[in-house]
């Protein structure tokens, strides 16, 4: 069975700076697209960055152009999701959402979700 684990969420400071991981647990042939988005308590999950083709094609929203950066490392199967300049509005639960490929069957899963908060 494939599982997302996210992990590196925490409490910062604004200005702060966090790394988040999304791991794919279990037998895949690709891992492709991957999602991060976030959920902010009273809002709708959104959507902040998207990797997909080995990593060649990313897509951030405009909250995130600049201060994201997503990346993919196939060998160890996971996405991480580097943030900086972190700001209170940024506080919410982020959660990764994959396109998991296992031979020819294609499956999307979401992982458990990695809480950052942002203090000012």
């Amino acid at each position: 069975q494939v599982q997302l684990v996210e992990s590196g969420g925490g409490a910062v400071e604004a200005g702060g700076s966090l790394r988040l991981s999304c791991k794919a647990s279990g037998i895949i042939s690709t891992l492709s697209p991957v999602d991060w988005y976030r959920q902010a308590p009273g809002k709708q999950r959104e959507l902040v960055a998207r990797i997909n083709n080995g990593g060649s094609s990313r897509y951030y929203a405009s909250s995130a152009q600049g201060r994201f950066t997503i990346s993919l490392d196939n060998v160890k199967k996971t996405v991480y999701l580097q943030m900086t300049s972190l700001q209170p509005e940024d506080t919410a639960v982020y959660y990764c959402y994959a396109a998991v490929s296992q031979g020819s069957i294609t499956s999307t899963i979401w992982g458990q979700g990695t809480q950052v908060t942002v203090s000012s």
